[in-house]
């Protein structure tokens, strides 16, 4: 009896907590449900950007006023006007989606929702029911401040990561595992944030899109983002091992240890590296964190040492730069390395502090331009009036002889008092397309100073030179001088515009050295994978792998297959019928059945057996290729002709042939007599003494289309830079040396080179490109039987 009370109580409980939550999410919807995006608009929740904004537009100018004349068009616009705006909202759009808030009702919504935690916070429960406080923490802390979104993830965070490594957890709300970690992870976010930490968490109930854009398939999970590469946490969640773990998604080359003995060539360092170079003093053995998430910040523009207080090696500079040792120091140096710039110490260093020390002093007093990033930073595009920034550049050739006019460039720049000169200076050779644009009415001078503002982002400057050369002597000092202060007066005075080039990147030789520490950063990771068992994360990559693997090794035992079965192969019965074959004259001939790769070359020849096969049925598409040839010249033209055509054997739609002048002369010219343009320059040639010789003429005949393409031989034997009769056009002074030629060829020789360009008329033939010459009908079977 009493079990029986106790479940009756039991189930009435678990009824109240069930109306009581449908009821505080209620109004929610209900506010919600006077206004629905998606109805207005007719598109479903899954519904692209690309789709939203496909049906804003067509109901747009359905619905526009000034169109539609209709009572409830105004009203019907604003809607749609409405509805666009929040679904083109990424974060809008996921609010509404989760809470059905809108603009009107997302006071209220929140209102309802904090009601609901409070309620939601009160009960005790996970895997073994009550037992929890179920994620108070979670929402109290992490969730409302570092929520990532995917937009804010892609469009934000990665870019960011280039300067400041990101935190991020994964969890949920219905992750139970979420709570135990929470207090370390509290702890842990304040301490980071404070050095300069990047922190983000991501709900997987309302990110999953996210989650799976970052690999983190199970909750919770903890990764590091830093350059938009991701890294897993695989340790144990406690306070050391997350804090070793910023440290390792570091560069390990950030922060260089200097002692006494290299601390010169540390700081001499800032002509080659282009930066200014800073010193860290603090008594701990390691650097510290902070020190190196500046030097990550600012890895771009400043170079960062580190100096142990504590060791043996490094009294001598303290005693040097006078370091009081009961607190963090650091010192600033630029072109002079006797005495810093700036110094900054405080027992308890900040990093607002650290950020406005570095950041105060990004570059040189006179830095060389060796990039359009360094550029645009040192010479900003005009805005207004007052923040005008003009540039002084000194172009000179870097050579040792203009040292000393460097040197004076530099130190007129250190007397400079005025907040809008920047100076810089550019080496000819290293920047020649920038120095052509702005000394191409100059004479040749070593150096030469300039003085330009930039006006656009497109490279517009206007300029002046400063008249004469420049090595530094105290008349060009003044002269520079008079015309700075001529140019505060009227800015007018840059008489000079230009369209500047985009400089080049002198640093892009080391980009190697950046690909192999990335390659071993890349390889580090993907060892720490294999190690921690993260198969899910390393699946993508296994499967490329492995595919990979397996097309390399179907190739090679396909490959080897093939090469056996061709080894094997027998040969064929020939055909019915005469057929001679080029093995008759050409050691590498064969009577094999023909393949789209042979290595030999099938020559049949053209007789009254063949002659409906080979020609007047011809497959469309199909073309023979007809080599004319003579019983005195067959076996050195068949010998040349296999050579020059063997490399287009692979094609399948040619066929190889050869024409016997001595049996079927009345054939050709009864072809060549339908193709009045071919023979047009033989005709002529043809008298009553000399009768037309077309021994080396090739043919190619398409039998489908009735047209055919003419190679004429050329001969090479005494001129080998002849040209291709392949037109039916030449000149009278041609003919006539043809002729001339053609009573001398007797040699085999002679024969032989009639075919040399035969291989380039081939390829024209391939491309289309040859002219065709058409006949109404090939000559009937009686003009190629043999004359008996």
């Amino acid at each position: 009896m009493k079990m029986t009370r106790l479940r009756l109580v039991f189930s009435t409980l678990q009824v109240v907590v069930s109306i009581f939550l449908l009821v505080s999410c209620c109004p929610a919807s209900l506010a919600a449900g006077e206004f629905d995006p998606y109805t207005v608009l007719g598109v479903g929740k899954s519904a692209t950007q690309a789709e939203v904004k496909k049906v804003y537009k067509k109901l747009a100018r359905e619905w526009h006023p000034d169109k539609n004349k209709s009572p409830g068009a105004e009203d019907m616009f604003i809607k749609i006007t409405k509805s666009y705006e929040l679904l083109s909202n990424e974060e809008k759009r996921a609010n509404y989606d989760r809470y059905g808030e809108t603009a009107e009702n997302q006071g209220y919504a929140q209102q309802q929702r904090q009601q609901f935690q409070h309620f939601h916070d009160s009960f005790y429960f996970d895997e073994s029911f009550f037992h929890y406080q179920f994620n108070k923490g979670s929402k109290d802390f992490a969730d409302t401040k570092y929520m990532l979104h995917f937009s804010q993830y892609m469009n934000d965070v990665v870019p960011d990561s280039f300067k400041k490594p990101y935190l991020i957890k994964i969890t949920s709300d219905w992750c139970f595992s979420c709570i135990h970690i929470e207090p370390v992870w509290k702890e842990v976010v304040q301490e980071l944030e404070a050095l300069g930490m990047g922190i983000g968490v991501v709900d997987v109930g309302y990110e999953r899109r996210l989650a799976n854009h970052l690999g983190a398939h199970r909750t919770p999970s903890i990764l590091g983002l830093i350059n938009g590469k991701v890294t897993f946490f695989h340790y144990a969640v406690v306070r050391e091992h997350l804090r070793q773990f910023v440290e390792n998604l570091l560069p390990a080359r950030l922060v260089e240890k200097v002692t006494d003995q290299n601390y010169m060539q540390f700081l001499n360092s800032w002509h080659e590296e282009n930066k200014p170079h800073v010193l860290l003093f603090d008594q701990v053995p390691v650097v510290p964190l902070l020190y190196k998430l500046t030097a990550f910040a600012y890895k771009d523009y400043v170079r960062f040492g580190y100096v142990d207080q504590g060791l043996v090696e490094t009294e001598a500079l303290l005693q040097q730069y006078k370091i009081n040792t009961y607190a963090p120091t650091m010192l600033l140096f630029k072109e002079s390395t006797d005495k810093p710039v700036d110094i900054i110490q405080a027992r308890g260093m900040k990093k607002q502090i650290i950020d406005e020390f570095v950041s105060n002093n990004k570059f040189l007093l006179v830095p060389r331009l060796v990039n359009q990033k360094l550029f645009e930073e040192l010479c900003p595009v005009k805005q207004f009036h007052r923040r005008r920034k003009y540039c002084v550049l000194l172009v000179t050739s870097g050579e040792d002889s203009f040292t000393n006019g460097n040197e004076e460039f530099l130190s007129f720049a250190a007397s400079n008092t005025k907040e809008i000169f920047r100076f810089a200076y550019v080496y000819q050779k290293q920047q020649q397309a920038l120095c052509d644009v702005l000394l191409k009415d100059k004479e040749s001078v070593p150096s030469q100073v300039l003085i330009l503002e930039r006006r656009n982002t497109a490279g517009k400057v206007s300029y002046k030179a400063v008249p004469g050369g420049w090595n530094g002597s105290e008349e060009e000092k003044f002269q520079l001088q008079e015309q700075l202060e001529l140019l505060q007066k009227d800015p007018a005075f840059l008489t000079s515009v230009a369209v500047l080039p985009e400089l080049n990147n002198e640093f892009a030789s080391m980009f190697l050295l950046q690909w192999i520490y990335a390659a071993y950063d890349y390889v580090s990771q993907i060892g720490d994978d294999l190690l921690h068992n993260n198969w899910r994360e390393m699946m993508p990559l296994l499967s490329l792998i492995f595919s990979a693997l397996f097309i390399l090794f179907g190739t090679v035992v396909i490959q080897a297959f093939s090469d056996s079965s061709d080894e094997k192969q027998t040969k064929p019965k020939t055909k019915e019928g005469p057929q001679n074959n080029s093995e008759n004259d050409s050691p590498n001939a064969s009577t094999s059945s023909r393949a789209p790769k042979k290595s030999f070359v099938e020559v049949t020849e053209l007789t009254d057996i063949t002659y409906t096969s080979n020609l007047v049925r011809l497959r469309p598409g199909h073309m023979n290729v007809v080599l004319v040839l003579t019983d005195a010249a067959k076996n050195a033209l068949l010998s040349k002709f296999a050579k020059e055509v063997y490399s287009f054997t692979g094609s399948l739609t040619l066929h190889f042939s050869f024409l016997n002048l001595d049996k079927h002369k009345e054939w050709m010219e009864s072809l060549l007599e339908f193709a009045q343009d071919a023979v047009q320059i033989d005709s002529d040639e043809d008298d009553s003494q000399h009768k037309a010789d077309y021994t080396g003429y090739v043919l190619a005949l398409n039998g489908h289309k009735k047209y055919l393409c003419l190679f004429k031989p050329v001969y090479t034997g005494e001129d080998l830079h002849m040209d291709s009769s392949s037109s039916s056009r030449a000149s009278s002074s041609s003919r006539d040396e043809a002729a001339t030629r053609k009573k001398t060829a007797s040699s085999s020789l002679q024969i032989h080179h009639k075919l040399d360009r035969l291989g380039l008329w081939m390829e024209r033939l391939l491309e289309g490109t040859l002219p065709r010459y058409y006949i109404p009908s090939w000559p009937g079977l009686d003009k190629i039987t043999t004359s008996k």
